[in-house]
């Protein structure tokens, strides 16, 4: 009984220690995106979840953009950025302490590192 017991106590808690670090997500992060040819734009991205949703806004050189069709899976997060015409579609994961993101437009890769602000 009491192992039972335990068990569940021990599985709560690893359950409420994934829900705050997808809580900790939420806020203001700013990092560098570099491109292959050199060429770096600042970019803060607000994020906001709930849930398994994740919204917020990128805020760019050429302005404030949305962020659309965020999911959040665990430490994984998926949504896409419209400038223009062109869909970004961005992917990453949260570190803790920082989010790794990879961003793909127009056949072009890049990845960025973000830091809570």
């Amino acid at each position: 009984m009491k192992r039972k017991f335990l068990t569940t106590v021990l599985l709560c808690c690893c359950f409420l220690a994934c829900l705050a670090t997808i809580a900790d997500f939420s806020g203001s992060w700013a990092g560098i995106l570099t491109m292959e040819n050199g060429d770096q734009y600042p970019l803060t991205y607000n994020f906001k979840i709930d849930g398994d949703k994740l919204t917020g806004t990128v805020q760019t050189p050429k302005g404030e953009l949305p962020v659309d069709d965020g999911k959040i899976n665990g430490d994984k997060f998926t949504f896409t950025v419209t400038l223009g015409d062109i869909e970004i579609p961005h992917s990453g994961k949260f570190y803790g302490d920082s989010i790794g993101v990879d961003i793909a437009a127009n056949g072009v890769k890049a990845h960025t590192t973000l830091k809570r602000k």
